[in-house]
């Protein structure tokens, strides 16, 4: 008997240990659970708060673009829209918790991809030209024959036929490819689809650590007209066939000194050493009509981007294309 009742004590040990040990599971599993719903929520909550904060920063943006259209008629990198880095940092006074920084990049000032294909579906002269002397600028080592390579490749791309422009590629190459696409014979909508274009690598259009990338300079918008107020120096360059680095750098100091004027798109003939240079009136303007708008909202190592192009008219400003990451 006293065996027995031993023997019932053991059990009833061993049962005990087994119940706490299940209660200590499902309570572990249950804090856990319940931490990650609380982190779920804390994250949702942040990611909102964030989104919210960018979208204020846009708002910003388009307030400066709006008030500067209706103070000036042209449009250089001393207005306050070019400064809106700057701005941002007073951001963080604006909210309990976070901040956002700003961008605000002139679409004008770059070379207009579109516009390489004139309404007859053939080359514009002067964008091929204009093109040309950019693709054969130094910081992209490309050999003069790839570079013809690629304006046909594009112009076949924008074209509405499907005949081959010369060494470029219309639907007969792209369907032949390991995973075939159509070509789109029709306008870039956005930057990124020139990825899909013969010859146009990752490394070329992002660019390296040792080279640029073509993305840095071009856009898909614009009516072919390049504001010289606000064009990066590489672009400045391509717009006079044979102009030296020193001719330039002359015109971004012009440019930059607030006592000049910027209003008439032929203040480059005031530059010392520059009154004999044309540029093809077709091919410049003092003003921008096309912006692309970066505001990040940032909480501690968190952060949430708003990416938004946008076309500025008489007292107001479309969004063309709006993205939140």
């Amino acid at each position: 008997m006293k065996e027995l009742l031993k023997d019932n004590r053991g059990f009833a040990l061993i049962l005990t240990i087994l119940v706490v040990s299940l209660i200590v599971v499902f309570t572990l599993q249950f804090n856990f659970s319940m931490r990650s719903d609380l982190y779920s929520a804390t994250n949702l909550r942040d990611g909102i708060t964030l989104a919210s904060i960018a979208r204020s920063g846009f708002n910003c943006a388009l307030a400066f673009l709006t008030e500067d259209a209706s103070e000036t008629d042209f449009d250089s990198l001393q207005e306050p829209w070019a400064y809106s880095k700057a701005f941002s940092s007073y951001s963080a006074s604006m909210f309990k918790q976070g901040q956002f920084e700003l961008e605000i990049l002139d679409l004008s000032g770059k070379i207009q991809v579109n516009q390489l294909v004139d309404k007859k579906g053939g080359f514009d002269a002067r964008q091929r030209d204009l093109l040309s002397r950019f693709l054969n600028s130094e910081p992209f080592d490309l050999d003069p024959e790839k570079v013809d390579n690629l304006l046909d490749a594009i112009k076949d791309w924008i074209d509405p036929d499907d005949e081959v422009t010369r060494f470029g590629a219309e639907n007969g190459y792209y369907q032949g490819l390991e995973r075939p696409y159509r070509c789109k014979n029709g306008p870039f909508q956005f930057l990124e689809q020139l990825l899909l274009v013969r010859g146009i690598t990752r490394e070329l259009f992002y660019g390296t650590k040792e080279r640029p990338g073509l993305s840095r300079y071009l856009t898909v918008h614009g009516d072919g007209k390049i504001n010289i107020n606000t064009a990066d120096p590489l672009v400045l360059k391509c717009l006079f066939p044979g102009i030296d680095d020193e001719a330039v750098e002359s015109m971004v100091e012009y440019r930059l000194d607030k006592e000049n004027d910027l209003k008439n798109p032929k203040w480059y003939k005031n530059v010392h050493g520059m009154s004999h240079m044309n540029i093809d009136p077709g091919l410049v303007t003092t003003t921008s009509t096309y912006f692309e708008i970066r505001s990040q909202g940032l909480k501690g190592e968190m952060k949430k981007m708003v990416t938004a192009m946008v076309k500025r008219g008489e007292g107001t400003v479309k969004i063309l294309s709006w993205k939140i990451e």
